[in-house]
């Protein structure tokens, strides 16, 4: 994802713009966090470090003053939950899972997610020729 993104050149772009673009990419981030966690957590136990770790793998990084209000959210609602498992260096770590309801909730999300994936990439192939009814200016 980074790689298209940092090649994007916005030198000389106007600042109104720049800022709009960097909201813009944001939003898309936060929008999809939840369902990334809740991916990673559908594959294993994960505690927070590691659930991190993940996501900055995948360039969606996240921080632990965003991550945790959003796991606690999370286990609120009944789509985590989490076991205490003590640890050989330092405190007892809390191992986040998803509960079942957890598991449906994000088969749900990913069902959205590939149509959403769809619907984006085939508009991004339209052009005013391959629409029907589409009438030409000449």
């Amino acid at each position: 994802m980074h790689s298209t993104l940092k090649s994007f050149k916005l030198d000389g772009m106007n600042q109104k713009i720049v800022e709009k673009l960097d909201h813009a990419k944001a939003q898309m981030r936060r929008g999809i966090l939840e369902f990334c966690i809740l991916s990673l957590l559908s594959e294993e136990e994960m505690y927070a470090k590691t659930i991190i770790a993940a996501l900055e793998e995948n360039d969606l990084i996240v921080v632990h003053g965003t991550l945790y209000p959003l796991l606690t959210r999370l286990k609120k609602i009944g789509l985590i939950t989490y076991r205490w498992v003590e640890s050989e260096v330092g405190p007892p770590r809390k191992y986040y899972s998803l509960t079942q309801e957890g598991k449906a909730f994000k088969d749900e999300l990913k069902i959205t997610w590939d149509q959403l994936v769809s619907t984006v990439n085939s508009t991004t192939i339209i052009t005013p020729q391959n629409i029907p009814n589409h009438e030409q200016n000449s």
